[in-house]
């Protein structure tokens, strides 16, 4: 909790001096004891990318944002859209994801993006011009409150296929996407991720192989 940043268990192993630290078993057990503990408390002790943090219980944030002045900051449909596509289909370059939306991305999204340390380059594409391409970090995982990204849901996971597609009105490769799709694919994917929704939906092709070994 004084940290004030996620810490992994090498950092929390350190703050033993010799001769007093505890084997890792010990310091997991540790972790599971406090997070039982936490269940009926307004906090609780959950892991994100970068490691372990004690929070504020997220059916307390309609209370806790009341303590605070500070708007959150509002982003563009284009832009979650944008993050939802680098996060499913990541590594992927700027040119994948104008191909998928069937818009351009314009330079400021992908530079917000990677200003808030939500996205980043992992490599360039082995092609003429060689595009960057893009990845997301630990800083996503601990915003959006995830362990990994196995912990982004894919389709299969949540609903018919075909339920998805009539309801984002989002086109499979090879086919026309209808009149305004992208505008209401916009609307959904972002208002999933501006909420820190984990029941994400964006209809792209997963690999979650991929997605594995982007991130490190």
């Amino acid at each position: 909790m004084a940290a004030g940043k996620p810490l992994t268990l090498e950092q929390i192993d350190a703050v033993f001096g010799d001769g007093e630290k505890p084997e890792r078993d010990q310091l997991r057990q540790a972790i599971a004891a406090l997070q039982e503990d936490y269940v009926e408390r307004g906090v609780e002790l959950v892991q994100v990318g970068s490691g372990y943090r004690i929070q504020v219980g997220q059916d307390l944030e309609p209370w806790v944002s009341r303590l605070t002045e500070e708007k959150p900051a509002k982003y563009s449909r284009a832009l979650l859209e944008t993050l939802a596509l680098v996060a499913y289909r990541q590594p992927i370059t700027r040119g994948e994801i104008e191909d998928i939306r069937g818009v351009s991305v314009s330079t400021s999204i992908m530079k917000t993006l990677q200003e808030r340390e939500w996205v980043r380059i992992v490599g360039h594409r082995d092609v003429p011009g060689r595009p960057a391409m893009y990845g997301t970090t630990r800083e996503f995982l601990d915003y959006f409150n995830l362990k990994g990204l196995d912990d982004l849901p894919t389709l299969m996971e949540l609903r018919d296929i075909d339920t998805i597609n009539a309801e984002l009105e989002l086109a499979l490769p090879g086919e026309e996407m209808p009149s305004g799709a992208a505008e209401v694919a916009d609307d959904d994917a972002g208002e999933a991720l501006a909420e820190g929704d984990s029941n994400i939906v964006v209809q792209v092709p997963v690999d979650t192989a991929d997605n594995n070994e982007t991130l490190h």
